[in-house]
C-alpha cells in the first residue's frame, strides 16, 4: 500500500437512502476537491480548501466538466486532525446507487485511487490515529447486534485492552531491565533482585493474564453469539418453534413428515444475548436422498452446536417419550443441551421438566429464561467494566506471552543464567506487542482489514 496515493471510496451502504458519504484521503484530497466542487451552478466560485478552516462543511455543486452530478455538502478534515490523519474530504451527496457511483467515479477520474477493503482504517493505524487493536474494535463495532457487544467494542475503541496491555508490558519491561542489568554485572556477581521475588513478580503477571484470557468464552458469546440448534424427531414442532421465537413465519410447518429437508439460520437476541437459531431437519431413518442429506447436515449442526434445544413430542406414547428423554440423556452434552417437551396444550405434561406449546407464551418466555440461564451459568458470561477478550488473535497472543512467562518461572527454578531467562521476557514483549500493532508484519495487517467494509 502506497501511504502517497489518495484513495476514494464510499462509505455509506450502496442503495437509496437519504445521503450518501463519499469520502477522500490523502494529499490530493483538497486538490481533487477543489476540481469538482463549485459554490454555485455556473461555476463561478471555487473553494480554496487550504485557506478555509478545518471541520467546516460547506454547500455547493459538484461538476464532471459542464455536467452537473448533485448539490452536495463538502465537509473539511486538515491533517492530523481527521480519522485517517490524513488531509480528509468527505462528499455527502443524495442517497441513490446512480448518483453515488458518479461522484466515486469523478473523484477517481480527478486523481484518486479506489479505497481498499478497510484502508481508511489501515491508514489510521500507520499514521498512529489507533492502535491495531482499537482498528479491530471498529469492525467489531460495525457488526454490533446486542447492547453488550456494542459496549465491549466501544470500550475497546477507547483503549481499555489498550491500557492494560500497555501497563503489563511497562511491567515486563521493568523485568526484563533489571535481569539484563544483572548481566552487565555478571562478574561482580551482584544481584539486583532477589530471584524468590522475581519469580513471585512474574508469577503474579501470569495470574492476570490466565484472567484475561478465561473471559474469551464470555467474548466470543458477545461478539459472535450462540449457535442455538433446535434438533429433534420429525414432527416434534421445531419448525413451529422457530418461527415462534423468531416471530414470523420463516419455516414450513405441516403434519407431514420430513417437511424441513435443510437447516434454517436467523439470529435472534434474548435478554441481550445474540443467538444464531438453526431449525434442522427431522431425526428417523429416510429412504428419501434429499431428507438423508438434511438429516446428516442436521447431525453435523448439533456437533457445530453451543447450545442444543432436544424436542420431544408428548401427544406421543409413554414408551416413545421416555425412549426419547433416555436417547437425550445418552447423546447429548447436558451441559449445553435442554429436552424440551412440545404441545403440551394437548399432551402430557411432565413435572419437572421444560414444557412448551407454541401458543402458550408463558412457556416461551419459561423456555427462554432456562437457556439465558444455563448459558449464563455455564459460559460464565461477564458483563459490565471488566476488560473481555473478544477476538481470537488477541487471545492466542496472550496465551503466548504466559507460555513466554511460564518459560521465565521454569528457568529460575532452575537457576538458569539470565541470558535465557532474558530472551523469554523478550518473547513476551514482542507477543504483547502484536496485540496493539507495536510488532506486527504486512502478513498479519492484510488478514485483519480485508474482512473491513470498503470505505472504513
Amino acid at each position: 500500500m502506497n501511504l502517497n496515493d489518495t484513495i476514494s471510496a464510499i462509505s455509506t451502504p450502496i442503495g437509496e437512502g437519504g445521503i450518501s458519504v463519499t469520502r477522500i484521503s490523502g494529499s490530493n484530497s483538497f486538490g481533487i476537491t477543489e476540481k469538482i466542487f463549485f459554490k454555485d451552478t455556473a461555476r463561478n466560485r471555487k473553494i480554496s480548501i487550504q485557506e478555509t478552516a478545518s471541520h467546516t462543511i460547506h454547500f455547493g455543486y459538484l461538476f464532471d466538466g459542464e455536467n452537473q452530478i448533485d448539490e452536495v455538502m463538502v465537509s473539511i478534515f486538515k491533517k492530523p486532525n481527521s480519522y485517517t490523519g490524513e488531509d480528509t474530504i468527505e462528499i455527502s451527496s443524495h442517497g441513490g446507487v446512480l448518483v453515488t457511483q458518479k461522484i466515486l467515479s469523478l473523484t477517481i477520474k480527478s486523481g484518486a485511487r479506489h479505497a481498499e477493503p478497510g484502508e481508511f482504517t489501515k491508514r489510521a493505524f500507520l499514521n498512529k490515529r489507533l492502535d491495531l487493536s482499537q482498528a479491530e474494535a471498529v469492525a467489531d463495532l460495525i457488526k454490533a447486534k446486542t447492547d453488550s457487544a456494542h459496549e465491549s467494542s466501544l470500550k475497546q475503541l477507547e483503549g481499555s485492552l489498550s491500557k492494560y496491555i500497555s501497563t503489563v508490558r511497562q511491567e515486563i519491561i521493568d523485568a526484563t531491565s533489571l535481569i539484563e542489568l544483572e548481566l552487565d554485572f555478571s562478574e561482580e556477581d551482584i544481584e539486583f533482585v532477589p530471584k524468590d521475588e522475581f519469580r513471585n513478580k512474574i508469577s503474579g503477571i501470569v495470574e492476570k493474564l490466565n484472567e484475561i484470557i478465561s473471559s474469551y468464552i464470555s467474548g466470543k458469546i458477545i461478539r459472535d453469539g450462540i449457535n442455538l440448534v433446535i434438533s429433534g424427531r420429525t414432527n416434534s414442532g421445531k419448525s413451529s418453534l422457530f418461527n415462534q421465537l423468531l416471530k414470523s413465519d420463516r419455516a414450513i410447518v405441516s403434519n407431514i413428515s420430513g417437511t424441513t429437508r435443510d437447516y434454517l439460520q436467523e439470529n435472534i437476541v434474548i435478554d441481550g444475548i445474540l443467538f444464531n437459531l438453526i431449525d434442522t431437519a427431522g431425526i428417523r431413518q429416510s429412504e428419501d436422498v434429499i431428507e438423508t442429506e438434511g438429516i446428516k447436515r442436521s447431525f453435523r449442526k448439533i456437533e457445530e452446536a453451543d447450545f442444543i434445544l432436544y424436542l420431544i413430542d408428548s401427544t406421543e406414547s409413554m414408551d416413545f417419550i421416555e425412549n426419547e428423554a433416555e436417547y437425550f440423556k445418552n447423546n447429548f452434552d447436558l451441559k449445553k443441551s435442554i429436552p424440551v417437551f412440545t404441545k403440551k396444550d394437548i399432551g402430557k405434561v411432565r413435572k419437572g421438566e421444560i414444557s412448551i406449546s407454541v401458543y402458550d407464551e408463558g412457556s416461551i418466555k419459561e423456555l427462554k429464561s432456562s437457556i439465558t440461564g444455563k448459558i449464563n451459568e455455564s459460559a460464565n458470561v461477564k458483563t459490565g467494566s471488566e476488560i473481555i477478550l473478544t477476538n481470537l488473535r488477541h487471545k492466542l497472543c496472550i496465551e503466548s506471552v504466559v507460555n513466554s512467562l511460564e518459560q521465565v518461572i521454569s528457568g529460575i527454578d532452575r537457576k538458569m543464567s539470565g541470558e535465557f531467562i532474558s530472551v523469554d521476557l523478550r518473547n513476551a514483549l514482542n507477543y504483547l506487542g502484536e496485540i496493539t500493532g507495536e510488532v506486527t508484519n504486512e502478513e498479519i495487517l492484510n488478514n485483519i482489514f480485508k474482512n473491513f467494509c470498503i470505505g472504513k
